[in-house]
């Protein structure tokens, strides 16, 4: 018995230890060894983009009226009955006795009532920046950058063709 729980705590402690040092499933070590990553990466966050101001775009947002059921909860009284019973003695002598009460209990669910009405979005709201010349290369011209709104002012208020940087929302997502 003591043998045992010394085997799990060594493992225990081995898989820690390996896990600290990279050497589990799933990490650098592990994603190379069998050629692919055995969990998911994080999504990689955007990288600060540079070029000269070309312009700016404002996509409003767009809702229309929608309808959808109206559900309300009803709940009914129900009653059960339910057995009980108690023995006494032993042997021959053995006896047992038996009654029965009623239980009341909610029974609730959603019942449609009717539909109501709701503001549903079509198209979210974005701001976005076109730029020339992307990080120095001047191949890269007109790209639009979803940007966020306090960089859509800056680059709003700024003159055309001035050199702007900022992080864009989404990485390479047009706008």
């Amino acid at each position: 018995m003591l043998g045992r729980r010394w085997s799990t705590a060594g493992t225990a402690l081995l898989l820690a230890a390996l896990t600290a040092c990279g050497g589990g499933h799933g990490g650098a070590a592990g994603a190379s060894a069998n050629g692919g990553s055995a969990t998911p990466s994080p999504r990689p966050t955007p990288d600060a983009v540079a070029g000269l101001r070309d312009s700016v775009r404002h996509v409003t947002r767009r809702t229309t009226t929608a309808t959808r059921p109206h559900l309300v909860k009803t709940c009914t009284t129900k009653t059960r009955e339910v057995r009980h019973s108690t023995s006494s003695g032993s042997g021959k002598k053995r006896h047992t006795r038996t009654w029965y009460t009623d239980d009341h209990y909610q029974d609730c669910h959603q019942v449609r009532h009717g539909t109501e009405t709701y503001r549903r979005e079509v198209r979210p709201e974005r701001w976005c920046v076109r730029l020339d010349d992307v990080n120095g290369d001047p191949g890269r011209d007109d790209v639009w950058f979803r940007v966020t709104r306090t960089d859509y002012d800056t680059a709003s208020t700024a003159d055309d063709r001035a050199r702007l940087r900022f992080v864009p929302v989404f990485p390479d997502n047009g706008c």
